[in-house]
């Protein structure tokens, strides 16, 4: 700012001597080299990286202020941000800038730091350039929070997740296929059941899901398998035996709108996929499922409405909603992501509580239909859920 004054003062100066010389014969010598250097404008170059901004407008920063000296792109996830990205300036006339404007740098290890060298050689100035994620409020899903249930009939006890709220109350949010799957078990533990805690997660506890065998009786159903699942909603045992997919109630009201989920996975995929029938499918390897659904939890008579099972991915009352695309086999903790697509949420919908937000984890991808992989197993931990302000 203090060169852009100066020189705006030389300016005037240099004018006022020019008029004042016109009545003379004397020479005007050339204007001195400029003494600013200051960026003017700062984008991100090609639209192969549109794709990393929510706008294409983010990706440029036009008439920035001579006070300046941070300059700072939001994007999408830092996450998925390329390790090189080309930016490209505008400086004042006869400036210099180091790095390069154009070239590839990579931004994911903190901000890059741009000198800029007046025309004259006499003046430097330098800019942080630096790409940030959207401040937004959140929830974080931890699962530190198990307790065991009570014993069933046959003896069974499995792990139940739980939250808790701002009261500091127990919220029951979360659901699992364990009820089900303790109707072919005889006094099993936890360790037995489909859907079970870990003392080893990402950060102390963590979830496991392991697709198991279902034993003779559950082969006799057509429902051989149970894969390990997790989500926000209800088990309603009573579907079981007459509607298994009915069973699980998908979702919990919501009076946010949400934009992403993050979180960290582990996967293995067992040694044998099997169909419904317990035989097995030729080159077919296991995969693991993570996905997030926003839907309408009122009908057209403002009658309470559910996914399940059978239509939580496909069913017309969904709005919006998000899955992992990809979430190969790895033995290390690593980190997902995965953004809401579909229609915009209705803001007095929103504020009025008419949506319900399904989330889901499972160790087979095609449990559903009861086909899948037994010892399959997937674990999660520190999942956050990402809102709109």
């Amino acid at each position: 700012m203090f060169n852009r004054l100066m020189n705006c003062k030389l300016k005037i100066l240099t004018v006022t001597m020019l008029i004042g010389s016109l009545s003379l014969a004397s020479c005007i010598k050339d204007e001195e080299p400029n003494k600013e250097c200051d960026i003017l404008n700062a984008w991100v170059q090609g639209e192969e990286y549109q794709q990393y901004f929510t706008d294409a407008n983010l990706m440029r920063k036009e008439n920035i202020s001579a006070t300046e000296s941070d300059i700072v792109f939001t994007v999408r996830s830092l996450a998925s941000l390329p390790k090189q990205l080309p930016l490209s300036f505008d400086v004042t006339e006869g400036a210099t800038i180091e790095p390069a404007s154009g070239s590839m740098q990579d931004f994911t290890n903190g901000p890059v730091t741009y000198t800029l060298t007046s025309q004259d050689g006499q003046y430097k100035r330098q800019y942080r350039v630096s790409f940030t994620e959207p401040v937004l409020p959140s929830y974080d899903l931890s699962f530190e929070n198990v307790a065991l249930s009570e014993k069933t009939l046959s003896g069974c006890v499995y792990h139940e997740f739980y939250e808790i709220g701002d009261n500091g109350q127990r919220q029951d949010i979360w659901a699992s296929g364990n009820p089900g799957a303790a109707l072919t078990m005889n006094n099993g533990q936890p360790d037995a059941f489909p859907t079970m805690s870990t003392e080893n997660g990402y950060k102390g506890k963590g979830v496991c899901l392991k697709t198991i065998s279902t034993g003779a009786l559950g082969e006799w159903m057509k429902k051989p398998i149970a894969a390990g699942n997790l989500f926000l909603g209800k088990f309603i045992l009573e579907q079981v035996l007459v509607n298994a997919l009915k069973a699980t109630q998908m979702g919990i009201q919501i009076n946010r709108d949400p934009v992403r989920v993050t979180g960290y996975y582990k996967y293995r995929p067992g040694a044998k996929f099997t169909n419904v029938d317990m035989k097995e499918v030729p080159g077919k390897v296991d995969e693991p499922n993570i996905y997030a659904v926003l839907y309408k939890n009122k009908d057209k008579d403002g009658k309470e409405q559910f996914l399940h099972g059978d239509d939580v991915l496909s069913s017309p009352i969904i709005v919006k909603k998000a899955v992992v695309k990809s979430l190969p086999p790895t033995d290390e903790w690593t980190r997902f992501e995965m953004f809401f697509e579909g229609e915009e949420a209705d803001p007095e919908m929103v504020a009025k509580g008419e949506y319900n937000l399904a989330l889901v984890f499972s160790s087979s991808k095609e449990g559903d239909k009861f086909e899948g992989a037994i010892g399959s197993t997937l674990y999660v931990d520190e999942v956050n859920v990402s809102f709109e302000k």
